[in-house]
């Protein structure tokens, strides 16, 4: 029951710190982006948003697949 309370408290700490990265791209990223390419304008969101999710799903699965590694070794 020890490994999964841990497993747990790593995921819910690398949901915590994607929360305050979301944040931080959402205050200081997005409007940065737009100012710099005002062409894109409402796609910015979306593209920085959909770059966040594909970095934060590929550490989470990372993460899970470290901490649950062979344990046959």
């Amino acid at each position: 029951m020890g490994e999964r309370v841990k497993i747990f408290a790593i995921v819910a700490l690398l949901g915590f710190m994607a929360g305050v990265i979301a944040q931080l791209t959402a205050v200081f990223v997005i409007p940065w982006i737009i100012s710099i390419l005002p062409a894109l304008g409402g796609l910015t969101s979306y593209m920085v948003a959909g770059c966040a999710g594909a970095v934060l799903t590929v550490g989470l699965v990372s993460a899970w697949a470290y901490l649950t590694g062979n344990k046959n070794r």
